[in-house]
């Protein structure tokens, strides 16, 4: 876990722990660092986490889940000892780490049900997979596959099937030309949060494919942090009356 922390001195307003993408096969904590010392920077303690991998540490996805937890966990002991309670903290992540984040917060393991007190007060998921079962039923079997999730269970591994009310505010950012996780499904998710008078925010960018939100070309990076940061100091702030959305100074410094 790399944390991230404001200009030096300065107490942070929010905290964040996000999980890299990949598939649940590869990735590491570094792959979201660029995000997390851009929202250091803006005010929010911030940490950028790694789990183990199908194929390498972990059988299946229930051992990614299983590290996310105890992620969250140990974040929530390092954001105590910065002034943050949870009910200022989020998780949230890219891809894979986002379905990950939106299933540590909604779902309890062993039998699946919904939360009803989650770790973390909001979500933020980067192109995330919300509804496994809207998938044809070929590409199903290869995500059950390649997820270490047994035949037919699948719904028990897919958000959209435990939205109650009292689910922790999300937001969604998503490219409308997403071609691992199809924007329907998305669209519906925030549907399906509304409707249960959840807080559910889902930002598109057009014609933005999967991944869309990386330092680089794609030319949406700064948005993304943007976004996030209005989110979370919105929702998270120990201090809304004077937290400015987007505010803050300092580089972020990240700390193993």
């Amino acid at each position: 876990m790399l944390l991230f922390e404001p200009a030096e001195g300065a107490r942070p307003k929010a905290g964040i722990v996000m999980f890299h993408g990949g598939a649940l096969r590869k990735g590491s904590a570094d792959g979201l660092a660029p995000h997390c010392r851009q929202l250091a920077a803006r005010g929010i303690f911030a940490a950028s986490a790694g789990y183990r991998l199908i194929g390498q540490a972990a059988v299946n996805i229930d051992d990614c889940i299983a590290d996310a937890r105890r992620a969250v966990e140990h974040f929530v002991g390092s954001a105590v000892l910065r002034g943050l309670d949870s009910s200022h903290l989020a998780s949230g992540g890219s891809s894979a780490g986002g379905h990950l984040a939106l299933v540590a917060a909604m779902i309890t393991p062993d039998p699946p049900l919904p939360v009803s007190r989650p770790g973390v007060a909001a979500v933020v998921a980067l192109n995330p997979v919300v509804d496994l079962l809207a998938y044809p039923s070929e590409r199903l079997r290869i995500l059950e596959r390649d997820a270490g999730i047994a035949a037919g269970r699948a719904v028990e591994y897919s958000p959209i099937e435990f939205v109650r009310p009292g689910n922790p505010p999300v937001l969604i950012q998503h490219g409308t030309h997403d071609e691992v996780a199809p924007v329907g499904q998305v669209r519906r998710f925030r549907d399906v949060m509304v409707q249960a008078g959840n807080d559910c925010v889902l930002l598109e960018y057009e014609r933005a494919e999967h991944a869309f939100h990386y330092p680089g070309p794609a030319g949406h990076f700064d948005d993304v942090i943007d976004a996030t940061a209005e989110f979370l100091l919105d929702r998270l702030a120990a201090d809304r009356a004077s937290a400015p959305p987007g505010a803050g100074t300092g580089s972020g410094a990240a700390v193993p």
